[in-house]
């Protein structure tokens, strides 16, 4: 299982929210090169980027910190936010991304979806963020009426790389992770399942571990590893099999 470190892009600095909420902020880093750099030596295999302007603009907005971050380090770089069309796809792509995530568009065009993974095997992820059990969009301001488990059946077939599925209810608080609905949206598809929001504790880590042949093939964490509640060292020991 693979840990991703987030680093969540707002106005060109590295962040992290609570539920969602752009007007609730921590400032943990004004230059993401550094904290990707700072994530490559502590041994992490990935990395996870989130433009939150972008999100909500529906356009790539923190483009100048996404470039550095790929100029700065070796490890594979996934990036979601703002992304809504296939000239967006192609651009980041061709800079360097080893994968990019559609959210919004996912609910909104799922044509564009398949035809990304189409076009770009392997190097598409879908992001489905969920409050409730409903799918938000537009940068978590609005909510559908479509469940995950919906959404994500739609793309069973579709060569989507990995299903990203965040627990909005419970991102940047800490709270736990969501292991119970994440295990059932992963035993529905057979699509890899990445887990995200509420992680805090390498007990979290534990749980996922226990349950990865449901389909849970990673899991997201930002908050607790930058406050240091998460041991790096033994997080990427236990998700690698080293440890117990």
């Amino acid at each position: 299982m693979i840990l991703f470190p987030a680093i969540d892009l707002k106005d060109g600095q590295c962040v992290r929210l609570e539920k969602g909420d752009m007007e609730r902020v921590t400032v943990f880093n004004a230059s993401p090169a550094d904290q990707a750099q700072t994530f490559e030596r502590a041994g992490f295999e990935w990395l996870h980027l989130v433009d939150l302007n972008g999100a909500v603009e529906g356009r790539p907005v923190n483009s100048e910190s996404v470039e550095a971050v790929l100029r700065s380090v070796r490890i594979p770089v996934q990036l979601g936010g703002g992304i809504r069309d296939m000239a967006t796809i192609e651009h980041w792509l061709s800079l360097g991304l080893a994968r990019v995530i559609l959210g919004t568009v996912a609910v909104k065009n799922p044509q564009l979806v398949r035809d990304a993974c189409k076009a770009f095997p392997g190097r598409i992820v879908v992001g489905i963020d969920a409050r409730g059990g409903k799918v938000a969009t537009e940068g978590w301001v609005e909510t559908s009426e479509m469940t995950a488990h919906d959404l994500t059946r739609q793309f069973e077939d579709a060569g989507v790389a990995a299903i990203v599925y965040t627990d909005i209810d419970r991102d940047g608080l800490l709270s736990g992770v969501n292991v119970g609905a994440t295990e059932v949206l992963a035993r529905s598809v057979s699509v890899p399942v990445i887990a995200s929001g509420g992680v805090s504790s390498l007990d979290d880590l534990r749980a996922l571990v226990a349950v990865q042949d449901s389909g849970i093939a990673g899991v997201i964490s930002g908050r607790a590893i930058y406050d240091g509640r998460i041991d790096t060292g033994a997080a990427l020991a236990l998700l690698r099999g080293q440890a117990a």
